[in-house]
């Protein structure tokens, strides 16, 4: 028994679209592009940035050493010390991501 009824569509327009205005909201094909590289790279020139600015934002002459032959001084290493202050921001930030990733692991195991 069945009825040959048009098929009833709901719209809030109450299908008030032609067809070539329905036709601009189909999906052209296109793959999305990946931003990815772009964030990152962002992220890599804002800790330059804020790398380059922390040594001038703070008055007094800092003296790192990382050996006993190799020290940086934040007045006269204007590339060097700022690169110093980078590499430890991105090794914290590693740090904390790496212990994110080990801690999901180990509760993903424990079903804490």
């Amino acid at each position: 028994m069945e009825t040959s009824q048009p098929k009833k569509t709901w719209s809030l327009q109450d299908n008030k679209r032609t067809q070539s205005e329905r036709d601009l909201f189909k999906a052209t094909g296109k793959p999305k592009k990946n931003k990815n590289v772009t964030y990152l790279l962002s992220i890599i020139g804002a800790l330059l940035l804020v790398s380059f600015l922390l040594p001038k934002l703070y008055d007094q002459v800092i003296t790192v050493c990382i050996t006993d032959t190799i020290c940086l001084n934040s007045e006269h290493n204007f590339i060097l010390y700022p690169l110093y202050i980078f590499c430890t921001i991105v090794i914290l930030i590693l740090a904390i991501y790496g212990a994110y990733v080990v801690g999901k692991k180990i509760g993903e195991r424990f079903k804490v």
